[in-house]
């Protein structure tokens, strides 16, 4: 299988800057697998979202979208699970409206 293109959002880079030390090192490893699997066994895809999948690291959740034609995958945020779904409300009213 070939590889996807990946490509964080600017939040993702402040997200990062939050996490404890040890933790920064493991999220980025799984968000490098999604390179060659863009759908592992432990990825889920959140309702009410069509490309929106999400990946359990500890207490944070990885919230990516997938493209699979143009092969891409894009991360939008790497939040606490308290925090990462309140943000998917504002997002999902925003992909109904485009």
């Amino acid at each position: 299988m070939a590889n996807y293109k990946i490509s964080l959002k600017r939040s993702v880079e402040k997200d990062l800057r939050h996490l404890p030390r040890d933790l920064i090192s493991r999220v980025m490893e799984k968000i490098e697998t999604l390179k060659s699997e863009p759908f592992p066994s432990q990825s889920i895809r959140i309702s009410g979202a069509e490309r929106l999948y999400r990946l359990r690291v500890g207490d944070y959740r990885i919230v990516y979208k997938v493209d699979p034609k143009a092969r891409e995958i894009t991360v939008h945020y790497v939040r606490e699970r308290s925090v990462a779904y309140r943000s998917l409300c504002t997002y999902s009213k925003l992909n109904q409206i485009n």
